[in-house]
């Protein structure tokens, strides 16, 4: 007879869900920690899968509804009540920057699509530095309900074959079904991992295989089981597994793709090798009172801990906790699902609660729209603190830095909002110029009079991009007509570089930069302009930023001759300082008194700019233009100058900003021209 607690499954449990709050709490000590998600999904598939095949072997068919019945039981009340507390505790506790989006995930978390607003999210390059919200975790139980949506009618459809096949036959069609569905999805899953990693990672196709690899164990474990002689070792092998994937995977490995295999295998191992047959096997050391402790409350646990997480970083502005910090979360992670357990989870699964379909469905809307009303209150809050009108009398830019008075100070509540200054952009995201990524030809934006007498080009990635405001006011001004010529990630430079964070060659930019070159050609314009981000990295020299640097300043250098033996003048502006990472919430935290939210200008300005090196050691008479004093003070480089938010992120300067910068931008190019 097979038994129906399985201590060690409940024990696995605990291994995944603190791989899981260890890589949150810090994923220094535990990289690969994410694959506890990976393990969870196993053993899902792995238990709804026995029951269904208990139900069809007891009962000779599955009943849907009752299935679906087990499932809002089992996962909406400590879900809903996790999901109003982060609710209320965003509004009371986080900054008001992250309302908005809170309180959208919110309501994608109780409608359980919180995945497909990740996967749709993660690719935007504007959003890079957007911070995590408190529901995040959520798109990995919306993977598992999209799957369980399906799951129950393959049990249906072959519970109708028991008449017309034998029981071996019925076995091997399953079997065989389930087989396809995880080469298919696995398939899916290398495929995107290579093509769209950050959609991979999210989508329910990529990940249906996990879930369906513990179904298919379940089938095989319904008649076979593994000889007495290899259950330890295959036990204590898929711990191995598991481990070996949470120590050396990190943020930069494939994952899902192959590499989810590793741990999903892990995972199946151990279920498979069941309690064992030594007290010193893998199934005793998961069966024991605190393993099966951890397992229990593993789900709650799983709920709880990323928001305390996401709200303790929100409320001090940091971005990784301290060690002390780390532990104290844990610990209460710990203690508020061990609560949700006795006062929810149990009392509503031993008095019978929510045991029939019309309860179950008013509970499941009732949650939907309680959640999903408390969204939209937040969202109407925001809405409501979101407009600031600029005043020009108050809203004073780079002018304040003339005065006497301290620019960095707010006086009046600044422009842009906290709330819309991550879109405040230059016009040609907007207009569809700024190229992608992937993009290897230009699609250049043009503004200015038609009849312009002057033709200039804007060249550089995204922080040539933001110099476009201040430039289309000068083109206004002084009859020029503006090309821009602005790529992500994507410095003018004939170095191959790397995109952030990655290691593989940058190709699509170089190729892009070459199509620029011959479109320059053509245009001959009086003079280019262009900036980059200073951190441009060389593909192959990412030890010595010194050395990688100089490497994008020959490179640079070798461009500017180019355009400098075709009669084309270059004029490159030095990159602007930059700032704190998620400044805007600094000072939504800290307003009126901003001060918290500087930085010193030797930081903001650290390391030597390869256009400046470029303009001084290159063969080319290159002038360089240089506004850092109309961002900094002599000490310290301000989040705000007179009223005016100076950056959208750490890096990128407001559009607003670098309008009211037109007059000190042409004064400087008149001087050099």
């Amino acid at each position: 007879m097979p038994r129906r607690f399985l201590p060690e499954v409940q024990g696995l449990r605990a291994v995944a869900v603190l791989l899981v709050l260890v890589y949150h709490l810090n994923a220094a000590v535990l990289p690969g920690g994410y694959v506890g998600v990976d393990v969870f999904f196993v053993i899902s598939g792995f238990l709804i899968t026995s029951l269904l095949l208990r139900e069809v072997h007891d009962h000779g068919r599955i009943s849907v509804s009752q299935f679906y019945i087990r499932r809002v039981r089992r996962i909406l009340p400590a879900a809903t009540l996790v999901l109003l507390a982060t609710g209320i505790a965003t509004v009371l506790l986080l900054p008001v920057t992250r309302l908005e989006q809170a309180a959208l995930e919110l309501a994608a978390s109780a409608a359980y699509i919180e995945n497909f607003v990740l996967a749709a999210q993660t690719v935007d390059y504007l959003a890079a530095e957007e911070a995590p919200s408190p529901v995040q975790h959520f798109w990995s139980l919306a993977v598992e309900e999209q799957f369980y949506l399906v799951w129950p009618l393959l049990f249906v459809g072959w519970a109708a074959l028991r008449s017309r096949l034998s029981e071996q036959r019925r076995e091997l069609v399953l079997g065989g079904a389930i087989t396809v569905i995880i080469t298919a999805s696995l398939i899916c899953s290398v495929v995107m991992t290579q093509t769209d990693p950050t959609s991979a990672y999210f989508v329910p196709f990529t990940r249906m295989w996990e879930l369906a690899a513990g179904g298919l164990l379940a089938v095989v474990l319904a008649r076979w089981n593994l000889p007495d002689r290899l259950r330890d070792p295959v036990g204590w092998a898929g711990l191995v597994a598991i481990g070996v994937a949470a120590v050396y995977y990190n943020e930069h490995t494939a994952f899902p793709g192959y590499a989810a295999a590793l741990p999903v295998l892990g995972a199946a191992a151990v279920i498979a090798a069941g309690e064992g047959r030594s007290r010193y096997s893998a199934g005793q050391l998961l069966s024991t009172r605190p393993a099966r402790f951890i397992g229990d409350i593993s789900y709650a646990l799983y709920l709880w801990h990323w928001p305390l997480i996401v709200i303790a970083l929100g409320m001090f502005n940091e971005t990784e906790l301290s060690f002390g910090t780390a532990v104290a979360l844990g610990a209460l992670s710990i203690l508020l699902a061990w609560l949700t357990k006795i006062t929810v989870e149990d009392p509503i699964r031993m008095r019978g609660l929510l045991s029939t379909g019309r309860t179950a469905l008013a509970f499941a809307l009732s949650g939907i729209i309680v959640v999903s009303g408390t969204a939209w209150g937040i969202n109407s809050h925001v809405q409501q603190i979101r407009s600031v009108e600029f005043n020009p009398e108050v809203h004073l830019g780079p002018q304040a830095l003339d005065e006497e008075d301290r620019p960095e100070e707010l006086t009046a509540p600044p422009y842009p909002s906290v709330l819309t200054a991550e879109d405040d952009l230059p016009d040609l995201y907007e207009d569809g110029c700024q190229s992608s990524e992937e993009d290897t030809f230009p699609s250049p934006c043009v503004y200015g009079p038609d009849d312009a007498e002057t033709t200039v080009a804007l060249v550089g990635d995204s922080h040539a991009a933001h110099w476009s405001p201040a430039l289309q006011e000068i083109a206004e001004d002084r009859d020029w007509q503006l090309y821009t010529f602005t790529k992500s990630s994507c410095a003018f430079t004939a170095t191959l570089l790397v995109r952030p964070g990655e290691e593989t060659p940058y190709t699509q930019c170089q190729l892009w930069t070459e199509n620029v070159l011959s479109e320059l050609h053509k245009l001959d314009p009086d003079f280019v302009i262009t900036s980059s981000r200073a951190k441009a990295t060389p593909y192959g020299m990412d030890g010595d930023e010194e050395e990688a640097r100089r490497a994008v300043a020959e490179g640079m250098s070798a461009l500017w001759q180019l355009l400098d033996e075709a009669g084309i003048t270059v004029v490159a502006l030095r990159d602007t300082p930059t700032t704190r990472s998620r400044i805007v919430e600094c000072i939504d935290l800290h307003s009126p008194d901003v001060e918290a939210c500087v930085r010193e200008r030797d930081s903001a300005l650290n390391g030597e700019d390869p256009q400046v090196i470029a303009a001084e050691e290159g063969d080319v008479d290159t002038p360089i233009v240089d506004l850092s004093d109309r961002f900094c003070l002599d000490d310290i480089c301000p989040a705000v100058i007179g009223n005016v938010l100076v950056y959208r992120d750490s890096h990128h300067i407001t559009a607003t900003y670098s309008r009211l910068l037109s007059d000190d931008l042409a004064e400087r190019l008149e001087e050099v021209l």
